[in-house]
């Protein structure tokens, strides 16, 4: 396993990852598709430090749904309003990790990466059961590409991420439109 597509949320969950992944040698890609993010606007900053991140520490990106975030959203919010007034870590984030985690496999199928995996995995405020169970699915869905299970928070990186964490800009909300009325 070498050739890794990494599913980012964002520049602050992805730095402590990129980092270990370059130093153990894995030729990784970053895929940024998240069309949960909302507005516009934090959807831009998001991506945007990401896309800077990357281009400096010169990792390669995908970014998937550059073309017309407000159709992306519209898709994802219709197949998720339905799960509105659900909780945070509640059946809506998990279906959200789903759809997201689809596109990744599909790309890394279709890309010839061995495995694929998820930033979201590094945030304690996300249901790490839900992660794996939403990588797991979409796994299933293109068996020529592997989800890799990594708990991103152990070995120090959690840490290590919150150090990181300080160059980028970090946002109080998990994104999505729905999660916004908690923060």
């Amino acid at each position: 396993m070498n050739k890794i597509l990494l599913h980012s949320c964002c520049a602050p969950c992805s730095s402590a990852i990129l980092e270990w992944l370059r130093l153990n040698n894995y030729a990784t890609t970053v895929f940024f598709y998240n069309p949960n993010i909302y507005p516009e606007t934090e959807y831009t900053i998001r991506k945007r430090e990401i896309v800077r991140y990357a281009a400096e520490i010169g990792v390669p990106i995908v970014d998937f749904d550059d073309s017309d975030w407000s159709a992306e959203h519209e898709k994802w919010r219709g197949e998720l309003c339905h799960l509105a007034d659900e909780p945070e870590r509640g059946s809506r984030c998990l279906e959200c990790f789903k759809i997201r985690l689809l596109k990744t496999a599909e790309y890394a199928a279709e890309h010839s990466f061995d495995a694929f995996t998820t930033t979201l995995a590094s945030s304690r405020w996300k249901d790490l059961n839900q992660i794996m169970e939403a990588g797991r699915y979409a796994a299933s869905q293109y068996p020529s590409t592997t989800f890799w299970e990594k708990n991103w928070r152990k070995g120090g990186l959690y840490e290590r991420r919150n150090i990181l964490a300080k160059q980028f800009y970090n946002q109080t909300y998990c994104g999505c439109e729905y999660s916004i009325r908690n923060k």
